[in-house]
């Protein structure tokens, strides 16, 4: 088992800061985003380690070299290009296989504004049989990730999905993050459910909180982004459940929260998932 960082949680960073502290620190990997964002200063918006979409091309031997010369691996790509758009999902997947980098993330997609969910998955799902088809001619695996408000918030949503298709060129991001806001199946369950279809792992955690009080007295709870440690996903029992399954892939952080500095979060947060994976049975090194 090896352990990223997805750059999306390291807004403050530069790519060449962030590869090179990461390093320092002890991590193996760094799963880069590539957006173009908009202006701002929050994980999402402004975010200094992230590579635009537009002039990607431009940038893969940059890329290359800041992950290479800092001593890390790629544990994927993180692309946000939904498989409707084809032009620029095929970019993606040939920018992958340029870097070497094996796996990348495609957009999950919403449910149509006038259709019905049903009829929504079965076009995403003709998506993603072209979305097969442009991996395998890349020689990379493209894969979707368990994100709530998507047509895929759940193992079950996701295997339906992929069924049928090549696991060695499609695949899953198991995110258990995410699963607890929505599409929560117990760790076992779910790694069970995706079988071969297990790709990748993304972990953070979240809590919810009390947002407002109605007229009534009903209480109005909203998700919010915590530390690993004090969320509602029992991280220990996913490493688990991984353990169970055979799994000894990458495990990438994308920790949202903001209760300590960037470095202190980013450090404590390997030594946490080192600490629960080797009690798991793992022995990462």
């Amino acid at each position: 088992m090896k352990f990223a960082v997805f750059t999306a949680s390291t807004p403050s960073w530069t790519p060449e800061e962030a590869a090179t502290i990461l390093a320092e620190q002890g991590w193996h990997g760094i799963e880069w985003r590539i957006t173009d964002q908009a202006e701002g200063t929050s994980f999402w918006a402004g975010n200094k380690a992230t590579w635009p979409l537009t002039g990607l091309e431009d940038q893969l031997d940059r890329i290359r070299e800041v992950t290479e010369k800092a001593g890390l691996k790629f544990s994927s790509i993180g692309g946000y290009v939904p498989p409707t758009n084809r032009v620029d999902a095929d970019r993606m997947l040939a920018a992958t296989a340029a870097l070497g980098a094996g796996r990348v993330r495609i957009a999950g997609l919403k449910v149509e504004p006038g259709t019905s969910y049903s009829e929504s998955f079965a076009k995403n799902r003709e998506d993603w049989k072209w979305v097969e088809e442009r991996a395998r001619h890349h020689g990379v695996r493209a894969l979707v990730e368990l994100h709530h408000g998507t047509l895929t918030p759940s193992a079950s949503a996701a295997r339906r999905l992929l069924e049928g298709l090549d696991p060695l060129h499609v695949g899953v991001i198991h995110d258990i993050g995410n699963m607890v806001i929505e599409g929560w199946e117990e760790p076992e369950h779910s790694l069970d459910l995706l079988g071969e279809y297990l790709a990748h792992v993304h972990v953070k955690n979240c809590a919810f909180h009390v947002a407002g009080v109605e007229a009534d007295g009903t209480l109005r709870w909203e998700p919010k982004w915590v530390p690993l440690r004090e969320g509602r996903a029992d991280l220990p029992a996913l490493f688990r459940a991984l353990r169970a399954v055979g799994y000894d892939g990458w495990v990438t952080v994308e920790d949202f929260s903001d209760v300590l500095p960037l470095a202190e979060r980013t450090a404590g947060n390997l030594d946490y998932l080192t600490s629960i994976a080797r009690a798991a049975g793992y022995d990462p090194h």
